[in-house]
């Protein structure tokens, strides 16, 4: 208790303001390095796909980095975010900073002009981010049969705990909650309804760590990036450990 005490108070000596500074710097340096990484046209290195290019998408005729064709779908999904919608609100916009802080607009009107209305279609995203996780496991599956014999190498572990973390951050998501059983008012009614519950147990105990899940998360998925194109320079080697 008297831990717990000490905590809260050493955070409550914190400035108000060091939170959401905190937020607008790393979202804005993830958003930056995002569009450099696409940008650059690819980010291969056998076995390793950079995860801002799965799945590779080609268009015949079409000369655009395969990463524009896939960075739309994650990248809204982490925008309509219920945990990033209230980081960005009071980061970027102030609007509140915190709970007990009056709104900087006159009247509130919620998400129901743009560009905030496009929120609600945050479950549609979700869609869209399954089928992209399901390529990242594919291409993390690969990573483990490089020549098509397993070995386990530093970069194949990489990418596994960042499809793990990705899928926590994914199926942790509010929406996918609500798809799993949020929208009944009786499980035993339902069809299905104990496997239901079950599932939405385990979805809500993903859920209590969302943000955590959303912030490392983010950080793999960079880290991943980083790592394919070391590798693509020949600045470091990816060392087997098994």
């Amino acid at each position: 208790m008297a831990e717990h005490t000490a905590t809260h108070s050493a955070a409550a000596d914190l400035p108000w303001w060091l939170q959401p500074a905190a937020t607008v710097t790393i979202l804005t340096a993830f958003g930056l390095y995002a569009i450099w990484a696409a940008l650059q046209g690819h980010g291969y290195v056998a076995p390793y796909l950079s995860p801002f290019y799965s799945p590779p998408v080609t268009i015949a005729g079409i000369p655009i980095s395969p990463a524009w064709w896939v960075l739309w779908g994650p990248f809204g999904f982490r925008a309509t975010c219920y945990y990033y919608r209230k980081a960005y609100y009071r980061s970027y916009f102030l609007d509140p900073v915190a709970c007990m802080i009056p709104e900087s607009r006159r009247r509130y009107g919620g998400e129901t002009a743009w560009p905030f209305i496009v929120n609600n279609v945050h479950r549609y995203f979700l869609y869209v981010a399954i089928i992209v996780l399901a390529f990242l496991w594919r291409d993390t599956v690969e990573t483990f049969f490089p020549g098509g014999h397993f070995a386990v190498h530093a970069g194949s572990l990489l990418f596994l705990v960042n499809v793990v973390l990705l899928s926590g951050y994914t199926f942790g998501c509010h929406a996918f909650r609500h798809v799993a059983g949020g929208n009944l008012d009786c499980f035993s009614c339902a069809r299905g309804g104990r496997l239901r519950y079950g599932l939405w147990q385990r979805v809500t105990a993903l859920n209590q760590r969302h943000a955590q899940w959303a912030w490392a998360s983010l950080f793999s998925v960079a880290l991943a990036d980083v790592y394919v194109r070391l590798l693509m320079a020949g600045a470091m080697p990816d060392p087997r450990l098994f």
